[in-house]
């Protein structure tokens, strides 16, 4: 005799005992279900005015005994047949309460989700007695790789077609062998999204659609909670993760989505309620940022992040490190598991930290030597998919992969550009920011970041078409700030105009890097900027007064270069108090013409 699994608090201890008598009730070889089954399940759901379902496995004998609520039960992940090209091996028996026997979407989602034999339902009244079964099967794939179903009913629970029910499990578990391989092989995850319910304009959880798809996942579902703040336990709060689980039931749900940082306790405890996997918004960009990598900084990058990640979160897969012991008692083995794999990110976090120092020190050099060209940098920035890998390459044509997605590129890429008074500048563009950018990515990407921290000019890439521009420009001034960039002189780049219409710029250009409209005004502006402040010079340095070349190079830029026998001719762009300093180290005949 089994045990009864489920709901079964406040059931009496005798009633209990004839729930487990269900364990001995076997089914005949041409049986569906039994005459005794059917009426013994009624009964008890008549009593209890609780769901109950049986699995039975195809040699009659019953695999678990389930007890729920009045709306639902629990029915639990199970798999006789090896197989995984097969059926799972076991039919489910449940009944409903309120008399409708009629398959819910949870049923139906289960029965695909499990591969259930078959899924069938017991509409009882409140007398105790049965009014109609119904029962489903799976039926063939269609081109995209949905599994149809096929339903049974409404038949009389005391006259059943058992023969007929019992060959249709095996028609079922042929059409799924036959097209299986094909139709989930490229099948993408199933996804379904989870939030809190967000009280501001910006939906937050459309994005992480868009996040979704762009890591390849297939979003079936949303799901918000009204709550001021998250639940320590379980995000949602129990009640509703219970609702979530059916909805994942109902739904084929592979995966689950949420839209905050998760905390590993939050974590266990949801995968534990759910049976499916779970990540949060900060787990989907790594993955984004992994797929997206492609050079030796941007994935040593994107790694430091994912183990800074994984390093507090070893904790909340405390349990199954331990049973990797093996048997009773393996707390020991588990938990010195655990601090080999804490070592183990922490020497790699370690490594990662040591070659991208490296990497920082080398882009030092890189910079010094532009800064002592005096070549000035323009950094892009912006929302992801705002368009700037689109302007960049409008501006150099550059060649820069640009999709309409999420993330398209990552890595840094600085391209030289001319402006309509012929002065060359460098473009510099990086990686896109988002709503609740992961910390430990920031961090991670600081030294790449930082590029637009020490840039003469900011284009802010803004994606005009968007509902919730002003959210995600609110997003990058954010991000700016704590990289210290907010004094830095700055363009507000109105991109994808074409799509809007809206072409007469307020505080910014107004551009559709796509389509070419607004490009020669951007350019222009750009070099009005870089002019402002500057004052445009001849100058002669003597060849005794060459130090006066370092002052020119490290504040001002040198337009154009010709030595002659009195020293060197300068045209040169200078601010005033560099001029003035360089007026003393030359003297009153400093030589402007």
């Amino acid at each position: 005799m089994g045990r009864v699994n489920g709901n079964i608090q406040g059931i009496k201890d005798t009633l209990l005992e004839r729930i487990e008598l269900l364990y001995d009730m076997r089914q005949g070889q041409d049986e569906f279900v039994s005459r005794e089954m059917v009426a013994e399940l009624s009964q008890l759901t008549g009593i209890l005015g609780r769901e109950i379902s049986v699995y039975i496995g195809r040699d009659g004998r019953i695999a678990d005994v389930s007890v729920g609520d009045n709306a639902k039960v629990s029915m639990p992940n199970m798999r006789l047949v090896r197989n995984e090209d097969r059926l799972c091996g076991v039919r489910c028996i449940h009944t409903h309460p309120n008399g409708d026997g009629r398959l819910s979407g949870v049923d139906l989602g289960t029965l695909r989700s499990m591969r259930l034999d078959s899924m069938a339902a017991i509409g009882v009244r409140e007398d105790g007695e049965a009014a109609m079964i119904y029962a489903a099967y799976l039926g063939e794939a269609d081109e995209a790789g949905e599994r149809g179903v096929l339903i049974y009913g409404p038949m009389r629970p005391y006259k059943l077609p058992q023969r007929l029910l019992m060959k249709e499990i095996y028609l079922a578990d042929d059409r799924l062998k036959s097209t299986t391989v094909e139709a989930e092989g490229s099948r993408p995850e199933r996804a379904i999204l989870v939030g809190l319910e967000n009280s501001g304009q910006y939906d937050t959880l459309a994005e992480l659609g868009e996040l979704a798809k762009t890591a390849g996942a297939n979003v079936v579902g949303r799901f918000t909670q009204k709550k001021a703040g998250a639940d320590n336990a379980t995000y949602i709060g129990s009640g509703k993760a219970e609702e979530l689980s059916l909805k994942g039931s109902e739904l084929e749900a592979d995966l689950f989505i949420f839209d905050d940082e998760l905390t590993a306790v939050q974590s266990r405890n949801l995968e534990e309620i759910l049976g499916a996997r779970v990540i949060d918004r900060t787990a989907l960009i790594l993955d984004i940022f992994a797929q997206r990598a492609t050079s030796r900084e941007g994935k040593l990058q994107v790694e430091l992040a994912q183990q800074k990640y994984r390093l507090p979160r070893l904790l909340g897969q405390g349990a199954v490190l331990s049973r990797l012991g093996g048997g009773i008692g393996t707390r020991g083995p588990g938990e010195k598991k655990l601090e080999i794999d804490r070592r183990r990110i922490k020497r790699r976090i370690f490594e990662l930290t040591e070659e991208l120092n490296e990497i920082e020190k080398q882009r030092s050099l890189r910079r010094a030597r532009r800064e002592k060209n005096s070549t000035p940098v323009v950094a892009l920035v912006g929302y992801t998919n705002a368009g700037k890998s689109t302007l960049l390459n409008a501006l150099t044509d550059a060649s820069v992969l640009a999709e309409d997605m999420l993330f398209a590129t990552l890595d840094p890429v600085v391209r030289q550009a001319e402006l309509p008074n012929g002065t060359e500048v460098l473009l510099s563009d990086t990686v896109g920011f988002i709503n609740k950018l992961p910390h430990d990515l920031v961090e991670a990407f600081r030294s790449t970041l930082e590029e637009a921290a020490n840039a003469d000019i900011i284009l802010h890439v803004v994606d005009r078409s968007s509902s919730y521009y002003e959210s995600q420009m609110a997003v990058v001034e954010d991000v700016l700030s704590k990289l210290g960039a907010l004094d830095i002189p700055r363009i507000n780049v109105y991109n994808k105009c074409d799509l809007t219409g809206e072409r007469t710029p307020n505080d910014g250009v107004f551009i559709s890097a796509a389509k070419g409209i607004g490009i020669d005004g951007l350019l222009e502006k750009i070099e009005r900027q870089i002019n402002s402040g500057r004052l445009e010079v001849d100058v002669i340095v003597p060849y005794d007064k060459y130090e006066a070349m370092n002052v020119i190079r490290a504040e001002g830029r040198i337009l154009k270069e010709d030595h002659q026998g009195d020293g060197a001719h300068l045209k040169i762009q200078i601010n005033e108090t560099a001029l003035w300093k360089l007026k003393r180290m030359l003297g009153e005949g400093y030589g402007q013409n």
